[in-house]
């Protein structure tokens, strides 16, 4: 009879360190001191050992653990765990990726891949983040950001008689 109720306690233990590696790991990617996304509290989770098929609308962040196939579409955030494994298209305006992601990205603010990420498919986005670790095998496509009103005009480069174009830097 001991021995069940040791092993029922033990189960809870471990419950507990994985809600407590959860909230550590969620905490990690929200951190604005490590230069990283700073992301909005998570609207829903989807745990490790769910599979879901179809089309994910929301808005806010979600963190998936699970497998995903089908689209997902935010103009949040999108948290993806190291054992996620994702077949879709997605539209986002952050993607934080530490699992696998297989099919297009797009993102209007950022994307961050962190090891030990795979991902194949296309990438599209004005900011890019990667970590020595992480595999990724597709096309990359960097859109500006909407900010049109902080180019300013520099003109043909000094000392030169060729006539160049004129080149806009970001003010």
């Amino acid at each position: 009879m001991w021995k069940q109720d040791e092993v029922a306690g033990e189960e809870e233990g471990r419950e507990r360190e994985r809600e407590r590696e959860r909230e550590r790991w969620v905490e990690d990617r929200r951190s604005p001191l490590k230069g990283g996304p700073t992301l909005p509290d998570e609207v829903a989770f989807v745990g490790k050992d769910v599979e879901f098929k179809g089309v994910i609308t929301y808005s806010g962040t979600v963190r998936i653990d699970g497998a995903l196939d089908g689209e997902i579409h935010t103009d949040g955030g999108l948290l993806v765990g190291p054992e996620a494994v994702l077949k879709a298209k997605v539209t986002a305006g952050t993607v934080v990726c530490h699992g696998n992601i297989t099919g297009d990205i797009q993102a209007t603010k950022q994307i961050v891949l962190c090891a030990p990420a795979v991902v194949q498919g296309s990438l599209t986005t004005p900011v890019l983040s990667m970590e020595e670790g992480v595999v990724f095998n597709g096309t990359l496509e960097m859109k500006p950001q909407a900010k049109a009103e902080g180019l300013r005009e520099v003109g043909p480069y000094v000392g030169t008689t060729s006539n160049r174009p004129q080149i806009r830097l970001a003010a």
